[in-house]
C-alpha cells in the first residue's frame, strides 16, 4: 500500500514564507527528516512530488502547483495514478481558526472554510481524509483582512517558533500515521 502526503500551499516566490504556505513547509520538514529522493516536478500531477518510506510504509511527498483553491485537481491526479482511496491521503495546512502554534489532527470532516480544502472534499466527493491544521490565528492586527494576513509572511516572532511547531506536527502525525 501507499499513503499520499499533501502539504497546501502557493507556488512562487510572491508566496514563499507566507503563513498560507505553512503545508509546503511541513512537507519540507518531512522530506527532511526521512531522506526522500528529491522533489520532481510532474505535470501529470500538476505538482512538485518526492517518493520515499515512512514507517515501512511506502509514501508519496506532494505539493501541488495549482495553487491552493485547485488544490483538488492534483491530489485526485495522484489518486488515480496510484489507484489510491480517498483515506489514503494526508493534508497538512494553515489554519486560521486555531491559535498560532497550535496543531490539530483530525481524521475526517469539513472544509471549514478553507478552499484548499473545500477544493479537496469536491475533487474526492468525500470528507474522510486525515489531515493536520497548523495553527496560524491573527492575533497581532485584527483590523487586516484574512486573505492579506495568510498570504502575509511569518513575523520574526512566527518564524522563531516555527521549527518547534514542525517538530510538534511531525509526532502527532507519527502517533497516527500506518
Amino acid at each position: 500500500m501507499m499513503k499520499l502526503l499533501v502539504g497546501l500551499g502557493n507556488i512562487g516566490t510572491p508566496y514563499e514564507n507566507t503563513r498560507h504556505n505553512f503545508g509546503f513547509l511541513y512537507i519540507d520538514a518531512l522530506f527532511k527528516k526521512f531522506n526522500f529522493d528529491s522533489f520532481q516536478n510532474e505535470k501529470k500531477f500538476f505538482g512538485q512530488i518526492a517518493r520515499g518510506q515512512i514507517k515501512n510504509e511506502k509514501v508519496i511527498l506532494l505539493k501541488p502547483e495549482t495553487y491552493m483553491n485547485l488544490s483538488g485537481k492534483a491530489i485526485v491526479a495522484v489518486l488515480g495514478y496510484y489507484k489510491l482511496h480517498p483515506s489514503d491521503v494526508w493534508v497538512f495546512f494553515d489554519d486560521v481558526d486555531l491559535e498560532f502554534g497550535q496543531i490539530r489532527f483530525r481524521e475526517k470532516g469539513s472544509s471549514g472554510g478553507h478552499n484548499g480544502i473545500k477544493s479537496i472534499i469536491s475533487a474526492l466527493g468525500s470528507e474522510e481524509f486525515p489531515r493536520i491544521k497548523l495553527g496560524i490565528k491573527n492575533q497581532e492586527n485584527p483590523h487586516i483582512s484574512t486573505s492579506d494576513f495568510v498570504l502575509g509572511k511569518f513575523t520574526s516572532e512566527e518564524k522563531a517558533i516555527i521549527p518547534d511547531i514542525l517538530k510538534e506536527a511531525m509526532e502527532k502525525f507519527l502517533d497516527h500515521f500506518a
